[in-house]
């Protein structure tokens, strides 16, 4: 597992859909090889939709609670991913005195789709899915069985 940071901070806009998708994904593909964690730029509860579309991948995300930069009790990580241009701008700020590498990733709020109920989810399931892309390309794990 060389060359994969120790630990990852993915964050978004309100840690209630996108970031606790990565968090979810990258910890399922890596259990505790890599510390992860994920906070908002403000927090709001976990959207429904997200624990649905999880749960499909066997993600069960319906105890995860949001918390922002502030509730951070370490801010230690090798890699910030930034999921919302407002969590990058946060990210960039919190890092101008740290060895930190930062990475945005723009990833669609999904709850901005409006139609029926399975369009809805259908729009969670691209970002779910999209995200997962991103993270195994990211963060391979060289010949382990893949999500």
């Amino acid at each position: 597992m060389a060359g994969l940071p120790g630990s990852v901070l993915f964050c978004c806009t309100y840690n209630a859909i996108r970031s606790p998708m990565a968090e979810g994904l990258l910890k399922q593909m890596h259990g505790t090889r890599i510390f992860v964690d994920s906070v908002g730029v403000r927090s709001q509860e976990i959207d429904g939709f997200v624990i649905a579309v999880m749960d499909e991948v066997g993600i069960d995300l319906a105890k995860h609670r949001s918390k922002t930069f502030d509730d951070l009790e370490d801010t230690s990580f090798d890699l910030i991913i930034s999921l919302s241009p407002e969590a990058q701008h946060r990210a960039v700020d919190m890092t101008r005195t740290m060895a930190c590498d930062v990475e945005f990733w723009n990833t669609l709020d999904p709850s901005i789709i409006e139609g029926n109920r399975e369009e809805r989810l259908e729009a969670y399931r691209q970002v779910r899915d999209g995200l997962m892309q991103r993270i195994r390309r990211r963060f391979p794990t060289f010949g382990a069985p893949q999500i």
